[in-house]
């Protein structure tokens, strides 16, 4: 069931702002989540050796680091 807002929504709103990024997270990790785990599986699969695969990881782990430190921590979600 999608989430209600009582008002109208605006990025002005730091209540709308706040769950709108966290939204944003999420899609972002079950994209990461989706999109690894089927570069893994393809790769244990065939048996391949792609180096890339530890690479991509990494950077993409990486960078779903640095949003998580945004969202929870850096972000000012006052009015």
């Amino acid at each position: 069931m999608p989430p209600r807002w009582s008002r109208v929504p605006t990025r002005q709103d730091a209540d709308y702002r706040q769950l709108d990024d966290r939204m944003n997270f999420a899609v972002h990790v079950a994209g990461f989540a989706a999109i690894n785990s089927g570069i893994w599986f393809v790769r244990t699969l065939q048996q391949q050796d792609w180096t890339w695969t530890v690479w991509v990881t990494g950077v993409w782990a990486a960078v779903l680091v640095l949003h998580t430190i945004y969202i929870f921590a850096i972000a000012d979600y006052s009015q």
